[in-house]
């Protein structure tokens, strides 16, 4: 239950909070910081970072239940929701080159 509430918390706050992307290429060219077409693994995760950061309101990188959507779940602190992006982010990697392209970010992990 606590890997499905990370999981929920990264794919739908990063959304909400950068609501302006509407396609799998506008989430390639908003992650992808240094411009060489893929998102490495750091880019990933500063992006789907962005949510827990603004849902940990006292700072204190834990996500209380009370700061958590629904205020339900088990605390989840930046290092574990970092480490579920990162899992996250090798099943994508089909090709596993250390990069997700568009068709990547596009595809459900695995």
């Amino acid at each position: 239950m606590r890997f499905a509430a990370a999981l929920a918390l990264s794919l739908a706050l990063p959304a909400a909070a950068h609501a302006q992307v509407q396609r799998t290429d506008d989430y390639l060219s908003r992650m992808d910081a240094d411009g060489d077409g893929k998102v490495s693994l750091p880019e990933y995760l500063d992006w789907m970072g962005y949510a827990f950061d603004r849902m940990d309101r006292d700072r204190d990188g834990v996500l209380s239940p009370a700061e958590q959507p629904g205020g339900k779940g088990k605390p989840i602190t930046r290092d574990a929701h970092r480490a579920q992006l990162a899992e996250r982010f090798r099943k994508q990697d089909a090709n596993r080159d250390g990069h997700l392209d568009a068709r990547e970010l596009a595809a459900p992990p695995r």
